[in-house]
């Protein structure tokens, strides 16, 4: 996968930091993370998430809550309603940037979050929460004398999972309406929790369950805690995750197909050179080495030129030894490119500038007749790939659907290399 940095703005227009998780594939959805209350975006539980739906072609956006992580504004000033209209926005980002999210995922309070904000999201096909209370007021009476203190003071103090916050008497972790948006929700919703869940009782999953309607479903995180702290309890809530989603958000990527001798090449929108190479129904990546000032994402242009050739010749041969009834083990072909100096090169046609030079190895196992392994090597040049490459090969550049050609009153275009 490829991890973008964004930020949008929240709901009092502060800069929210957040991290895109982009698939090495076009992405066949979105999802959109909310980690749990104080957390952040690059928590374990967030971080192995986004990576096994990575691994399943979907992307995930992942941020911090006002005042947490790298996101600006106070978190004092921040409430669960507040959070409700920062998933929004991040909603707003992604439709706006990208493509609107299909599945919402929380955890803890965040996973609360998500089924507030799920009936407002028309494009959500499913939600995940994960060891979420069943009302955010929860939290409110874990921390019943700090909230007390606030019918006095403007701000207090509090500890929650060993870090310091401050908050504020606009602190609100009211919902009123939650019990009928989960009844109502409309969506598939699949709960996960630990049942010795010492944080968020396992009653609150019952209650969640309840209230929901069909398509729902429940797992039990046993032995697990409110964080998955536990590498196995993480590993395994995630697989969980990964195989439930598949039956709910679309196979491939919604993009349109590729017709026979066609390619399409797009980039990515991660990465400084990273392209999505689409050839029928086949996806591959390109980039450019680190050396070069890319990611290293993918094979670089003239690696899949190389491999071109490679492949057509190693097909090439098959072809012709099934057709003569050769039993030969599998082909292996090795390439190398350089590029030379044409006037090193004692057989070039070109006298000035550079030539590219491939070495193409082949190797079988086993032993051969010498006339057999001559005709071989005779028919890799003339595989087709070969052939186009020595022939004469004519490249059209089209813009706006009107041949490019140069303006004659304007002046010529600099070398791009």
């Amino acid at each position: 996968m490829s991890a973008r940095r964004v930020a949008f703005a929240g709901f009092d227009g502060s800069r929210l930091a957040a991290r895109l998780d982009m698939p090495a594939t076009p992405p066949c959805a979105f999802a959109l993370f909310a980690h749990c209350f104080t957390c952040g975006k690059n928590g374990l539980t967030a971080s192995r998430i986004s990576a096994a739906l990575n691994a399943q072609g979907i992307a995930v956006l992942r941020f911090d809550f006002t005042g947490l992580g790298m996101s600006e504004g106070q978190f004092a000033d921040t409430n669960f309603s507040s959070n409700v209209a920062a998933l929004r926005c991040a909603t707003d980002f992604l439709r706006c940037d990208y493509q609107a999210p299909s599945l919402l995922i929380g955890h803890s309070l965040g996973g609360t979050a998500v089924l507030a904000a799920a009936h407002a999201i028309d494009e959500v096909r499913a939600v995940v929460a994960l060891g979420a209370p069943s009302e955010p007021a929860h939290l409110a009476r874990q921390l019943r004398h700090a909230v007390e203190q606030l019918d006095t003071e403007r701000e207090v103090a509090v500890s929650l999972a060993g870090r310091p916050f401050r908050i504020q008497r606009q602190w609100d972790l009211k919902e009123r309406n939650l019990h009928e948006r989960i009844a109502t929700l409309g969506r598939a919703l699949l709960v996960m929790h630990a049942p010795h869940d010492d944080v968020v009782d396992i009653d609150h999953a019952r209650r969640i369950f309840e209230a929901a309607k069909h398509p729902k479903s429940f797992v039990a995180l046993d032995g697990a805690d409110h964080l998955l702290s536990g590498p196995k309890d993480a590993a395994y809530a995630v697989k969980v995750i990964a195989a439930w989603v598949d039956r709910y958000l679309p196979e491939e990527a919604p993009s349109s197909s590729v017709a026979d001798g066609q390619v399409r090449v797009v980039e990515s929108g991660t990465g400084r050179f990273t392209q999505h190479v689409q050839v029928g129904r086949h996806v591959l990546m390109s980039d450019e080495p680190g050396r070069a000032g890319g990611d290293d994402a993918g094979p670089a242009p003239y690696d899949y030129l190389l491999a071109a050739l490679g492949a057509c010749t190693s097909i090439t041969l098959r072809m012709v030894a099934e057709r003569k009834g050769w039993q030969i083990e599998p082909f292996e072909v090795t390439m190398e490119r350089r590029f030379i100096q044409a006037e090193d090169c004692s057989d070039c046609d070109s006298s000035t500038g550079q030539v590219l030079e491939i070495d193409r190895h082949i190797r079988w196992r086993g032993s051969i007749d010498p006339a057999v392994g001559q005709r071989l090597l005779e028919v890799a040049d003339r595989c087709p790939v070969h052939r186009a490459l020595l022939g004469e090969i004519k490249v059209r550049t089209y813009a706006d659907g009107g041949l490019w050609t140069p303006n004659d009153a304007s002046p010529g275009l600099p070398p791009v290399f």
